[in-house]
């Protein structure tokens, strides 16, 4: 990730383009925080949701192997390892060694694992059809920034 630091000065913001970015996130997080709440609702802490949903929405070309889903989540990979162990107590994921690759071990979410994440991702398609507008106007109003040199 770039430093801010090696960003080359743009010049001073706007007063509206700090009301646009705050609208953006505003809404982005009034997002993540339902999302958040309905997998608390489902008796699941919001990084065992965000584990289960990565593994289930892996592309078929990737291997859900700890490393793979540690990039998907920008987490650490002992937090991964955490996340997993707590999701493998409750029944909602399990390990399994790679038939092409022994010394592979890939997470899958189970039977259970799958209802549960099926939930609370319907609940966020059925959010995102209701708040997408605004996020939507949010985020067009940014692209339609000019570009600073």
């Amino acid at each position: 990730m770039p430093s801010l630091r090696s960003q080359k000065p743009s010049g001073a913001l706007s007063q509206a383009e700090y009301e646009t970015l705050a609208e953006f996130r505003y809404h982005l997080a009034r997002f993540l925080r339902r999302r958040k709440d309905a997998a608390r609702a489902e008796g699941l802490q919001p990084q065992q949701y965000e584990l289960l949903l990565a593994v289930s929405g892996l592309p078929k070309h990737k291997q859900p192997t700890i490393k793979e889903v540690a990039g998907q989540l920008c987490l650490e990979h002992h937090t991964v390892v955490e996340l997993a162990d707590r999701l493998e107590k409750q029944g909602l994921l399990t390990r399994r060694i790679s038939r092409l690759d022994k010394r592979k071990v890939l997470l899958q979410v189970t039977r259970s694992g799958h209802t549960v994440v099926g939930r609370i991702a319907g609940f966020s398609f059925s959010q995102l059809r209701d708040e997408a507008p605004a996020l939507i106007r949010s985020l067009r109003l940014i692209l339609q920034r000019p570009m600073r040199p």
